[in-house]
């Protein structure tokens, strides 16, 4: 698989605030790589650079083969670009929305091509401002193939939208890389680039601190499993509980991480029983990006 990204010791800085701190990987052709971080962690930033939209303080950028510091006019033909906000021709449909946008390029897609893609085709009569915000993200993924571009770039597509339309747009973007498109990918939802990305890279205060496939950075975790439940009284001492090989509190509630399971939750109950306490809302989970990300920083991606 060549190389269809590929970049080196990059860094961006804005006055003393380092957004990009020498990160360094690569992309392959067809490859979904998704980069995972809080807002302002950088993700945004490398994007930008990548697309050509902001250029680095040091580094090597290539592509879909331009050498970024040398000819970034080259790119634009060769890339699709999903911006986290995407203005719209209001009193267009969404039909004419994209053939404007295709008479831009040399080559374009058909809109209805494009329209069934990203499961509009019922919307493509109708005006961009009778769109819900869901339909409007999917249209703006429309609009980032219009070029049949070699690379797309997907930056946080989700953001503010309800669960339902996040879940339609996951399946356009499944769609999308079903068709062998390299897709590019930034999120703070730790389930959404476990779904769709290859790899991932965990990103925080401008530097890669993990990268590898969802479920190779989850097994790093020594398959460990998570026991959460709330309680009415004091936490400390189910940290010391066999198996426990970390406890966090947060808003009330206990994470146990642990090895040995049915040994950690025989001892919950038995630790509660005896100090006279209750135990609500238990369950067992399997660890998750969400817990790689806590691990790797100490914190919870949206915090």
């Amino acid at each position: 698989m060549s190389d269809v990204v590929a970049i080196r010791d990059l860094t961006k800085s804005y006055g003393d605030v380092r957004a990009v701190d020498g990160i360094s990987f690569t992309v392959g052709a067809g490859e979904v790589f998704g980069l995972v971080g809080p807002n302002g962690a950088g993700k945004t930033t490398t994007w930008e650079i990548l697309e050509g939209l902001r250029q680095a303080d040091r580094g090597e950028v290539f592509v879909a083969g331009v050498d970024m510091r040398k000819d970034r006019r080259k790119l634009h033909e060769r890339i699709g670009v999903q911006l986290q906000a995407t203005a719209l021709f209001e009193r267009l449909t969404a039909r004419e929305t994209l053939e404007v946008f295709g008479g831009m390029y040399p080559k374009h897609l058909p809109a209805d091509d494009l329209l069934k893609l990203v499961n509009l085709e019922e919307k493509a009569d109708d005006w961009t401002e009778k769109l819900s915000g869901g339909q409007k993200q999917r249209l703006a993924v429309a609009l980032a193939l219009v070029n049949d571009p070699d690379v797309v770039f997907l930056d946080e597509p989700t953001t503010g939208l309800d669960p339902q339309a996040r879940r339609s747009l996951w399946d356009v973007i499944a769609k999308l890389r079903d068709t062998g498109k390299t897709i590019m990918l930034t999120t703070h939802y730790m389930e959404e680039a476990e779904r769709l990305c290859h790899r991932v890279g965990v990103m925080d205060h401008g530097k890669i601190l993990a990268l590898d496939e969802p479920g190779e950075l989850i097994r790093k975790l020594q398959q460990r499993d998570a026991i959460e439940f709330a309680v009415d009284g004091d936490s400390k001492p189910f940290g010391t509980l066999p198996g426990v090989d970390e406890m966090r509190v947060e808003d009330g509630r206990v994470t146990l991480y642990t090895r040995e399971l049915e040994r950690t939750l025989t001892g919950v109950f038995d630790d509660a029983r005896r100090r006279g306490l209750l135990v609500e809302d238990l369950h067992v989970r399997n660890a998750s990006l969400e817990d790689v990300f806590l691990q790797l920083t100490g914190r919870r991606i949206r915090e």
